[in-house]
C-alpha cells in the first residue's frame, strides 16, 4: 500500500466507512478493530496500514462537534436473559455497525419510569435514535416518545403514531388454538397480563378467535395467568390441573411458560400428547431437546432486528420521516406436543 495513495487524506474528513473502503473491508470490521474484537490478520493489517497513512483517530468527542453527530444509537432492553431478544440485537448490531455506529444497551428491568428516564438521557447525551424493545403501549411512554427530538423506533409493539416494528402474535395464536381445537375437547391458556398489548392482550384475543372459529363460546375458554418465568409457567399449570382435571390441552402465551407447564404435567404422572396436548410461542432453541419436542410459533426475530436497524437508519437520515409500521409473518413449528 503506497503512502501517496492517501496523501491528501485528512483524518478529519475521514469515516470509517472510508477507512473500511481503502482496506478493503466492512465497517463492522473496521468497528472491531478498533474495539478490540475478533478479525483475522489479513484484515487487521490492511487496516493498520490504513490508518498509519491517514492517522485516522476514531474519536467520539471530535466528531460530535464536527459534525453534531455521536455515531451512536441506544438500544434500550426489558430483561437481557431472552433468547429472541439476542436474536434480534445480534442482527440489529451488525446493521448499525455496517454503518459505522455503535450502539450503546440499556437494561430497564421493564420498569415504565425507568424506561422515559433512559429515553430522555440518551436524548441528553447526543445519540441520533432509539431502538425500545419489548415495551408496553402506555400513554406516558407516547408522550415521551413524542417529544423526544430524536428517532425511536419500538420492536415487538405496535404503537399508533410510533415507528414500529412487531410480530403478528393474534393471527399466530389464532391459527395455533385452531390446530389444537381440531383434537382436544377442553383447552386452555396460560397467558400473561394484559399490560402487555403483544405478549398478552393480542395472544390472548388470537386463541379467543380461534374458539370463535371452531363454533364455541369464547367464554368457556379456561385462562390462567402467569409471570414470564419457568416457575410462573409450572405453577399455573399445576394450579390449571388441580381446578380442571379434564383439560386436555394447553396453549402457553410463551415458551418459557410452556416449558414450566410442561415440567408440572411431568410431574403430575401425566403424558404429553397422549393425555395432554401442549404448544408456546417463540420457537426458542430449548423446544427441540424438551420430551417430547415442543410445538411453537416462530417468530421472524432475525429480520426483526434487520427492519428495525434500517427504520431507524432512514428516520435519522431523513429528519420528518413519517412513522412507518411493519408487521413480521410466522410460521407454525409442528414437533407433535399437540
Amino acid at each position: 500500500m503506497a503512502a501517496h495513495k492517501y496523501a491528501e487524506l485528512k483524518e478529519e474528513h475521514m469515516t470509517i466507512k472510508e477507512v473500511a473502503k481503502l482496506a478493503g473491508v466492512s465497517s463492522a470490521a473496521v468497528s472491531r478493530y478498533f474495539n478490540g474484537g475478533s478479525l483475522s490478520k489479513e484484515k487487521s493489517d490492511r487496516i493498520r496500514r490504513v490508518v498509519e497513512v491517514t492517522d485516522y483517530k476514531p474519536n467520539p468527542a471530535a466528531h460530535l462537534m464536527r459534525t453534531g453527530k455521536s455515531g451512536q444509537v441506544g438500544v434500550i432492553v426489558p430483561h437481557i436473559h431472552s433468547d429472541s431478544l439476542s436474536r434480534i440485537m445480534t442482527e440489529l448490531v451488525k446493521i448499525m455497525e455496517e454503518e459505522g455506529y455503535v450502539c450503546i444497551v440499556s437494561y430497564s428491568g421493564g420498569d415504565r419510569d425507568k424506561e422515559i428516564h433512559l429515553i430522555d438521557m440518551m436524548q441528553k447525551q447526543q445519540m441520533e435514535g432509539i431502538i425500545l424493545m419489548g415495551t408496553g403501549n402506555y400513554k406516558e411512554l407516547k408522550e415521551a416518545i413524542k417529544i423526544c427530538e430524536i428517532p425511536i423506533v419500538v420492536t415487538g409493539q405496535n404503537i399508533p403514531g410510533i415507528a414500529s416494528v412487531y410480530h403478528d402474535d393474534k393471527n399466530a395464536l389464532r391459527e395455533l388454538t385452531g390446530e389444537m381445537l381440531k383434537t382436544r375437547k377442553k383447552v386452555a391458556f396460560i397467558g400473561v397480563t394484559n399490560r402487555d398489548p403483544a405478549a398478552g392482550k393480542a395472544r390472548r384475543q388470537g386463541v379467543e378467535m380461534a374458539f370463535e372459529d371452531a363454533g364455541l363460546d369464547k367464554e368457556s375458554l379456561i385462562l390462567v395467568e402467569s409471570d414470564f418465568s419457568l416457575e410462573g409457567g409450572y405453577q399455573a399449570m399445576k394450579k390449571l390441573m388441580k381446578e380442571h382435571p379434564d383439560v386436555d390441552g394447553v396453549i402457553c402465551a410463551t415458551d418459557m411458560i410452556a416449558h414450566g407447564a410442561l415440567q408440572a404435567i411431568h410431574d403430575e404422572g401425566k403424558h404429553v400428547p397422549e393425555e395432554i396436548g401442549i404448544a408456546g410461542v417463540g420457537n426458542h432453541w430449548s423446544d427441540t431437546i424438551s420430551n417430547p419436542p415442543l410445538t411453537s410459533v416462530s417468530f421472524k426475530y432475525r429480520e426483526c432486528g434487520v427492519e428495525a436497524g434500517q427504520l431507524l437508519l432512514k428516520m435519522i437520515r431523513e429528519e420528518g420521516r413519517k412513522a412507518e409500521h411493519i408487521q413480521l409473518d410466522y410460521s407454525i413449528v409442528e414437533r407433535g406436543s399437540l
